[in-house]
């Protein structure tokens, strides 16, 4: 009985509330412009509550409100009408669970005296409106304080306007969502306000109505730095110039140059994914001319295994693996991948080629691709995600929470791909791709098919019979099309560098900002004007002070994980690892069905049986994402590197290098010299040399060959060897 009446009670006051609100304010709401906006702001459409796939206790929003039609149906006739009273919009649920009259499992959202409770409460006394087709759409929003620069410990509160179709512009920093995209140094606030917790560089994001703004927040290291070091600073080429701004504006001093053992070793393993040998170590070492790094870098761009390591980067991107593809078609596709980058293809015809690619899987290797993923919707994904570095899978069902992406444009996009036709060919291994002259992908939320159109792109005709994939290869590799530079740009500079320019590599969203936004362009930019010759892209790295630092941070750097004031040692990928350990002890790996002396960086197929390979983080290559791949140290490796069978058995191997090194009959400290420059690239500290000869000094002949091993074995599990640095 009490219960009863202080229900009736709260429905009387919030019935006055309401009818005052009705006598001042003559402010027509939109169901799309503010509504949505309250819903969202409060939580209400969120995922974690009504806007979950199945929504909370029978009541069920689009995520964020990106299907106005259905939101409107869900409040306005579910329940028995109950949501929203339009007779007495006090005694609507949507009111009362928001403001704690009743009970509600997602607690008080608001007050009745509150701006929320007046939007709603007289949207509902207006009759409850829907989304009107004249009704203003919104074109873009804005964060007025792009860039800050605040101190440690400082606020600011951002401002976030909006702008809409015609013309109105309106501040709505009350009702967008606010994210940090690097809080350990910007914290952000629901209300938007920006707080410095630590030196750095952050971003913070604006969402409203699917419109996403940024805005960059640095805050100085408080470093004691004389100016003399950023005026000395030497430069080689754009990046350097842009690091370095970068640098000075944060007050992080750069490391040193690396020394040129350290150099050789880091180029080889990142440029073609092979130890140098002691003989080409001691010639570098001995050269003394100031272009001897360049020299370096053009031999090793021309290398056989720069062919090999690039193949199998990309094999690794496009998905190159026996698990899907039959045999011929596998040796096919990777092929295709090969021939291309020993002629060096430009990326945008590399990729213009594969996206349009018809005939035979035999034939034409690139054809493949379509077999990866028949439906247009997994293609379209698997697209964006390799040429533009972006996922739009969540788009599938509802406009993208994290991106700009919206449900109808994912289903363009997709529809590009709907025509895509296989049949068998003449073999068991052979399939037949073509473009169908008909036939449209139905989008679900519509109950129709979207015209086929690129991301941001125009739309095409849904009656033109010609191969749509054609307009969508042109409009992928445009210059004008940015995400798709921006994609393979970081890509590449995140081989060579260790950690992208965005990261992770492959999630470009707009609210996923780069360390250094100048220098992204300036490197886009740099490969438009090369015609997308990504060797000159990995020249121009190559030879950039930035990545010949040391590794070795300084007390002023050591915070330092983004900004390249110091290369970034990172673990051998599994492959190369793997590799170096053979050509270190002399004992290749025989993989099973390969010719002998094969390399783990030559297979074409990521589903051949190998323990270390799988220990050591070696993609399944089942979806195009680095997240397949895993380069962090764990103890399962520690402890096969330690007591496993493939260190062990090729330094037990007979005729490998340690045997024909003592059968060589060479002087000790030549051995340990041998050792130390065919896994390490340098020659053994003043240190080591005098506690190693003394040890083989004191060694009984049956006792050398073993304490060779232990040598050899030291080096191989050290970080020295397992990471480049």
């Amino acid at each position: 009985m009490l219960r009863s009446l202080v229900l009736v009670l709260a429905v009387l006051l919030q019935g006055l509330a309401a009818a005052g609100a009705e006598k001042s304010a003559p402010t027509e709401w939109s169901f799309r412009n503010h509504v949505q906006p309250v819903l969202a702001k409060n939580g209400c459409s969120a995922g974690a509550c009504h806007g979950a796939a199945a929504g909370q206790g029978g009541f069920r929003l689009s995520l964020r409100g990106y299907d106005d039609d259905g939101d409107l149906i869900a409040l306005t006739r579910h329940a028995a009408g109950r949501r929203v009273n339009l007779h007495e919009p006090g005694a609507s649920l949507l009111l009362l669970k928001a403001t704690g009259a009743v009970p509600h499992k997602g607690g008080k959202r608001f007050d009745t005296n509150s701006l929320d409770y007046k939007i709603l409460s007289e949207w509902i006394a207006s009759g409850a409106p829907g989304p009107k087709a004249t009704d203003p759409r919104i074109e873009k929003i804005e964060i007025a304080e792009a860039r800050s620069e605040l101190g440690l410990g400082e606020e600011k509160q951002l401002t976030v306007r909006a702008t809409f179709s015609d013309g109105r512009q309106e501040d709505v920093t009350r009702w967008a969502k606010y994210t940090s995209a690097n809080e350990s140094v910007a914290q952000i606030s629901e209300n938007g306000k920006v707080k410095v917790v630590a030196s750095g560089e952050g971003a913070v994001t604006a969402w409203y109505l699917s419109r996403i703004a940024i805005a960059t927040v640095s805050s100085p290291y408080t470093n004691k730095v004389d100016p003399a070091v950023f005026a000395n600073l030497r430069s080689r080429n754009f990046i350097d110039d842009e690091v370095h701004t970068k640098l000075k504006a944060l007050n992080l001093p750069p490391s040193p140059r690396a020394s040129d053992s350290v150099f050789i070793r880091r180029a080889f393993l990142d440029t073609i994914g092979v130890l140098p040998t002691a003989d080409e170590v001691r010639a570098f070492l001995a050269d003394s001319s100031e272009s001897k790094r360049d020299e370096l870098i053009e031999r090793l761009l021309q290398r056989p295994e720069f062919v090999d390591y690039w193949t199998y980067k990309w094999s690794d991107l496009l998905l190159v693996s026996s698990k899907k593809l039959k045999p011929q078609s596998m040796w096919a596709y990777y092929n295709w991948i090969r021939d291309n980058v020993a002629a060096n293809t430009p990326w945008d015809e590399f990729a213009k080629s594969l996206v349009t690619a018809s005939g035979s899987t035999l034939e034409n290797g690139a054809a493949n691709y379509y077999t990866l993923r028949e439906d247009p919707r997994d293609v379209a994904e698997m697209t964006s995600q390799a040429f533009l570095g972006m996922s739009i899978n969540c788009a599938k069902c509802h406009n993208h929470p994290m991106e700009k992406w919206t449900n109808d444009q994912y289903y363009k996009m997709a529809n590009l791909f709907s025509r895509v036709r296989i049949k068998n060919g003449g073999t068991d291994d052979e399939r037949i791709i073509f473009a169908a002259a008909r036939g449209d992908l139905v989008q679900p939320l519509r109950g129709k098919p979207q015209a086929p159109a690129p991301l941001d792109g125009e739309e095409l005709s849904l009656e033109d019979p010609a191969d749509r994939r054609a307009r969508m290869a042109e409009w992928l590799v445009s210059p004008k099309n940015p995400y798709f530079t921006r994609a393979v740009v970081n890509r590449v500079w995140a081989n060579f560098m260790g950690v992208g320019l965005v990261e992770a590599v492959d999630d470009l969203r707009v609210t996923n900002p780069s360390s250094n936004e100048a220098l992204f362009n300036a490197a886009t930019e740099f490969l438009v004007q090369n015609k997308y010759d990504l060797k000159a892209l990995m020249r121009a790295i190559l030879q950039s002070e930035t990545y010949q630092r040391s590794s070795q941070a300084l007390p002023e750097n050591a915070a330092d994980d983004r900004f390249y004031a110091r290369y970034y040692p990172r673990r051998l990928m599994a492959e190369t690892l793997l590799d170096a350990v053979s050509q270190a002890t002399g004992a290749p790996t025989q993989f099973a069905g390969y010719p002998e002396g094969w390399r783990a960086m030559q297979l074409p197929d990521a589903s051949i049986d190998s323990y270390f390979l799988k220990t050591f983080g070696r993609p399944e290559r089942t979806v195009v994402c680095e997240c397949e791949r895993t380069e962090e140290p764990n103890v399962t490796q520690v402890l096969h590197l330690a007591n496993g069978d493939t260190v062990n058995k090729k330094l037990g191997a007979k005729g490998n290098r340690i045997d024909k090194l003592l059968a060589a009959n060479m002087a000790p400290e030549t051995l340990l010299e041998e050792l130390f420059l065919n896994s390490l690239a340098r020659t053994p500290t003043e240190s080591e040399k005098s506690k190693l000869l003394a040890a083989l000094a004191e060694a009984k002949p049956e006792e050398k060959r073993p304490l060779v091993e232990d040598v050899l074995w030291a080096a191989l599990s050290s970080k020295e060897f397992i990471f480049n640095h």
